[in-house]
């Protein structure tokens, strides 16, 4: 069986998406969206999982093409389930990077504290309860150092042992 590895040119899976965490200086990373029921709202940033993709790799690279940010998958934080599509939310480590729009998903790119965000009217609903857990120091499952022999860090991660 050949396993299918997606390129940049490729659809992403629509049915299996990430978001995250990230603090830089105090302040959540967050974006405006330009497209869809989120369009012009505030979120976490995140996205689609590619075919052959783990949703921690997944999460570090969406966050990095939309924002400019290196970040490093943490914590399994929370998870949400739809009928149609699951999404993983991670907490990520900070890694380096001056946080910019892409011009093309997101046309603004915030630093807000957790208060400041909760008092908007234009943050999302998902990105807002997440964000009320996380103020109320809620912890997610910390990610293991340990790796199957098998595989790398690219394409394993088990959170929570």
């Amino acid at each position: 069986m050949k396993l299918f590895k997606a390129n940049k040119t490729e659809q992403n899976n629509k049915h299996f998406a990430v978001c995250g965490i990230v603090e830089i200086e105090d302040k959540i990373l967050l974006v405006r969206h330009t497209y869809g029921t989120a369009k012009d709202r505030i979120l976490l940033p995140g996205g689609y999982v590619k075919e052959g993709e783990i949703p921690t790799t997944a999460v570090e690279r969406e966050i990095f093409e939309e924002t400019g940010v290196v970040c490093k998958a943490k914590e399994l934080y929370s998870m949400q389930f739809k009928a149609e599509q699951w999404c993983p939310v991670f907490t990520l480590d900070y890694i380096s990077g001056e946080p910019k729009p892409d011009g093309y998903e997101n046309s603004e790119v915030l630093l807000l504290t957790v208060d400041e965000a909760l008092a908007r009217e234009d943050l999302t609903n998902m990105s807002r309860e997440i964000l009320k857990a996380y103020k109320e120091n809620n912890k997610g499952l910390l990610k293991s150092n340990y790796i199957a022999k098998n595989c790398t860090d690219n394409d394993y991660a088990i959170f929570g042992v």
